[in-house]
């Protein structure tokens, strides 16, 4: 064998490189096939040590899932095995409806806590209350499960009943509901006008249902405004992100030509792009898009396109900043992977991972509090992508070209308070006036509209 390899060089020496390069490449590719399996039987031999000898008897699958998970959580923080039960919630959670009772729960001292029943679903019209505490489900207690097992339970085919035992405030005995299961779908757009002439909408997440419940929410605000809109504000603060096409669809929905987002993988032939079609939900109307340290990925999307289209004034503090696309691949019979396969780029080139979104206007929630944790973003999670502008190319790449300005009046931009007042009333989710970012916005738009001469200016890429 020896010998034979010792030919092929020399044959390859004399004969010239076209023959000496692939005998090297084969010897390459033995000698890492040799690593690999080399690994794979030290995989092999810490398994049947772990089955042999741990201290309690484990399952198989729970040790190879694990290994698998570690295997991806070790590349990047948002790669991951889901096992059958996982993949069929995030299946759930990405369709956004599902056969339940229409309550969003917590868990408190082990119970089940209701936040809140939503509208026009079983939960609601049996009469649960925020603050109610689920002890029992069917007689069964809740107290040992998990809220997930408590979720699962809670979840079934649509037309099935189950019991819950309530524990209420005020009442001295339990309280019994049967219920009857419903299609449910969680209100992902939340809406209403702000003194009959801004028109707000906040979207909580990007699933199948968001882009169809945003249309119907500014035709709704429309008809309810009666032709006396003058802006509309998008919020997509603490919007953890979702499905891509969603993103592409919002930020299409208030553009009508242009880039709106790209991707770029390993391959450069797999790189993408989405363009955006005619139309404009909005006709035209100035709009702001609040951002915070909570906007993410799918929010980040529709931000940085209508930023860089200028279609929007972009308004907050700076975005989380996660960057990349994660396809989720289904394993027959053994739920999915979710691995990251490609990073996403603004329509004027910027790529936002471990960077975010830098607001065109920066609005504080609150006053600066010295004692208050740091929120974590990208850039501090552990393994997290590096952004393009860290990474040593091969080739020089060209900066992204700066935003064109942003063509507000600087009298428009004066008005707008970066922080509130002092001694102003803390944040309360059930009253807009305290919300001192939103509060901003509808007067910018407001202030923005009483300013001859001055449409909405767009930049098309």
């Amino acid at each position: 064998m020896l010998g034979a390899i010792s030919a092929a060089f020399l044959a390859g020496a004399v004969i010239g490189p076209v023959i000496a390069l692939p005998t090297f490449q084969a010897l390459a590719q033995d000698g890492g096939r040799a690593e690999t399996y080399r690994l794979l039987n030290l995989f092999g031999d810490v398994f049947e040590r772990i089955r042999a000898e741990y201290v309690e008897p484990v399952s198989d699958r729970d040790v190879i899932e694990n290994a698998i998970n570690g295997m991806l959580q070790g590349l990047d923080p948002h790669s991951s095995y889901l096992n059958p039960r996982s993949f069929r919630d995030m299946q759930v959670q990405t369709r956004g409806e599902f056969g339940g009772l229409g309550i969003e729960v917590t868990q408190e001292n082990g119970l089940v806590k209701v936040i809140s029943p939503i509208d026009e679903t079983p939960a609601a019209r049996a009469g649960v209350r925020p603050g109610d505490l689920i002890t029992h489900l069917n007689g069964q207690p809740t107290l040992g499960l998990s809220l997930q097992e408590a979720v699962e339970q809670m979840r079934g085919e649509r037309g099935t009943s189950i019991r819950l035992t309530i524990r209420r405030e005020g009442e001295r005995n339990p309280v019994e509901i049967t219920l009857v299961r419903d299609v449910v779908r969680p209100q992902v757009a939340r809406f209403r006008l702000e003194g009959n002439d801004i028109a707000y909408v906040r979207l909580s997440a990007f699933n199948e249902q968001t882009e169809a419940a945003l249309r119907r929410a500014v035709s709704q605000m429309r008809q309810q405004a009666g032709g006396n809109l003058r802006g509309l504000v998008l919020d997509l603060r603490n919007n953890p992100g979702g499905l891509l096409d969603q993103a592409v669809q919002v930020a299409d929905d208030f553009l009508d030509q242009g880039e709106i987002v790209s991707t770029r993988a390993r391959r450069a032939e797999d790189a993408q792009r989405w363009n955006a079609r005619q139309g404009d939900i909005a006709q035209g109307l100035p709009m702001v898009v609040l951002i915070n340290g909570g906007s993410a990925s799918a929010s980040e999307i529709v931000a940085g396109a209508l930023q860089d289209h200028r279609r929007a004034v972009v308004m907050g503090v700076k975005s989380f900043g996660k960057g990349s696309v994660q396809t989720v691949m289904p394993i027959q019979g053994q739920g999915a992977i979710r691995l990251t396969t490609a990073r996403y780029y603004t329509p004027s080139g910027r790529s936002i991972q471990a960077t975010g979104i830098e607001p065109d206007i920066e609005v504080v929630a609150t006053r600066p509090d010295p004692n208050a944790p740091a929120r974590d973003r990208e850039a501090d999670l552990r393994r997290a992508l590096r952004n393009d502008a860290d990474r040593p190319q091969s080739a020089p790449q060209a900066a992204p070209p700066p935003l064109p300005p942003l063509g507000v009046p600087q009298s428009v931009l004066d008005r707008v308070s970066r922080m509130p007042a002092e001694g102003a009333p803390a944040f309360d989710a059930t009253r807009p006036e305290t919300d001192h970012q939103l509060q901003q916005a509808v007067q910018f738009l407001r202030n923005l509209a009483a300013t001859p001469g001055q449409p909405q200016r767009r930049v098309q890429r």
